[in-house]
């Protein structure tokens, strides 16, 4: 069997291919090993898995049907300036903190209950089966990383990273992008303050988002239609190990300037 080792100064990325669709209960751990031998790779110290949130989601049954789901005052007052399904509204309120921005275009910006800022709070519609029924983000997406990140270990021995990336909207350009909604093994965040460059200067602001530049770019394998890849693995990163958390990518409000000129209100008062 090959290895798939690139040179050191390289970073391979891999999609691989063979993974079924997922189901409720469905152990990602043993999917994941043998769709990789299927593709003739074997998985080293070091690699990074990247997996799609929605296989994510699915095999942890964060499944919702519009159906079950009455909407409270406030989600049919919203929904109706959103021009949104107000049960879809109500899920979207249950899953967030805040509410930062809405327009009668369908746009609706929430803090999610793990301070991501998103669209929707991360539910969706697309690629999950049709019909009334939507998928939720996991509940624990760093527990869900470092988990699968323990199952490998313990079924070949090998210590690999983990990220659970999704699509983001950003505020101030077109188009989404993949980004880490959950990850283990490695610090998500590189600092470089303090740290001089080429020419000497100490650098006093430089933070390199690592976690979310790689989900990015497995993003970009993954596709956002029917391609059907939903696991990518890259070798090369190179990532010193660590007990990261997809906290210490997330601004704290006193730091987030978008924030302060937002419209916001909060879901814990309402």
């Amino acid at each position: 069997m090959s290895r798939f080792i690139p040179s050191s100064k390289s970073l391979t990325l891999h999609a691989v291919s063979g993974i079924p669709l997922i189901q409720t209960g469905d152990d990602l751990s043993q999917i994941i090993l043998k769709a990789l031998h299927e593709d003739d790779l074997i998985l080293a110290d070091g690699d990074v898995l990247v997996l799609a949130q929605k296989i994510v989601s699915k095999s942890e049954g964060r499944w919702a049907k519009l159906s079950s789901v009455t909407p409270s005052k406030q989600a049919i007052d919203l929904a109706q300036k959103v021009d949104k399904d107000p049960r879809l509204v109500e899920l979207i309120l249950s899953e967030s903190v805040e509410v930062i921005a809405h327009r009668e275009t369908g746009m609706l910006i929430v803090m999610h209950r793990h301070g991501f800022v998103m669209a929707n709070a991360g539910i969706d519609h697309s690629n999950v089966g049709g019909g009334d029924t939507v998928l939720l983000l996991p509940k624990d997406s760093d527990h869900s990383a470092q988990k699968l990140k323990e199952q490998i270990h313990h079924l070949c021995g090998v210590n690999v990273n983990v990220i659970i990336n999704d699509s983001f909207g950003r505020a101030w350009r077109r188009g989404t992008a993949g980004c880490a909604i959950g990850v283990a093994g490695f610090a998500p965040l590189k600092n470089y303050i303090g740290k001089p460059d080429l020419f000497g200067c100490l650098l006093q602001t430089s933070q390199v988002a690592v976690a979310d530049e790689l989900a990015a770019a497995a993003s970009f394998l993954m596709g956002q239609a029917d391609e059907s890849r939903p696991v990518v693995l890259i070798r090369g990163a190179n990532l010193p190990p660590a007990d990261g958390t997809i906290q210490q990518l997330i601004r704290s409000k006193p730091e987030d300037v978008f924030l302060e000129t937002a419209s916001t209100f909060s879901l814990k008062a309402a």
